[in-house]
């Protein structure tokens, strides 16, 4: 499943590039604040980061398409109760997620400089520890199982040009697919959600 879809996210950059005016490549990197929505107890966000390389394929004067290849830390916290031997504790866990992120966003320039996007995201799942802290104790435990090892989502943004070679961009990834695996995802739902800044440099 995962080598289909890659191939035809290969066959859509292709596809760019034999029918662009113009293609540029560059670096981006920025903050991250994320969630998850769903079943979650009360979560707060989380900053983390996200950085990586872009295409920017210019189809016309207005219109762009920009695939990208980033690497993204998300996930959130949740507080909530802990029992043990009959007393209760408050408890809070911090769920680190880090993800291969493959937007593919569609651009269209309202002005010389300014654009607002839109596109699908997959993402891979590269590690997913959850720590847990009561009474001023921490422990971190590996919970990559517990997670779907791929993500779908829908990116919303805007971005302005500075320069020709400097831009800066906000985005909000909507987590469209259940997080959650095994059989817990039949009674638990966990979407991402990641509002994030970043700046970009095209060669």
């Amino acid at each position: 499943r995962m080598k289909k879809i890659i191939l035809s996210v290969a066959a859509i950059m292709a596809f760019g590039f034999a029918n662009a005016q113009d293609a540029k490549f560059g670096i981006k990197g920025g903050m991250n604040l994320s969630t998850l929505t769903g079943d979650i107890e009360d979560p707060s966000s989380k900053v983390g980061f996200h950085v990586g390389g872009f295409a920017e394929i210019k189809l016309s004067e207005k219109f762009a398409v920009q695939p990208e290849l980033l690497y993204s830390t998300q996930g959130a916290k949740e507080k909530g109760e802990f029992e043990y031997e009959g007393n209760v504790y408050d408890a809070e866990i911090d769920y680190k997620l880090a993800y291969i992120n493959l937007p593919i966003m569609a651009k269209y320039y309202i002005v010389d400089k300014f654009n607002v996007e839109a596109g699908p995201q997959i993402g891979f799942l590269v590690s997913a520890k959850a720590e847990a802290t009561v009474l001023g104790n921490s422990a971190e435990e590996d919970v990559k199982d517990s997670f779907k090892s791929v993500d779908f989502g829908l990116n919303l943004g805007a971005g302005y040009d500075f320069t020709d070679k400097f831009s800066a961009g906000v985005r909000y990834n909507i987590g469209l697919s259940n997080m959650i695996d095994g059989e817990a995802a039949d009674y638990v739902k966990a979407h991402n959600g990641v509002f994030s800044l970043s700046v970009g440099y095209k060669f």
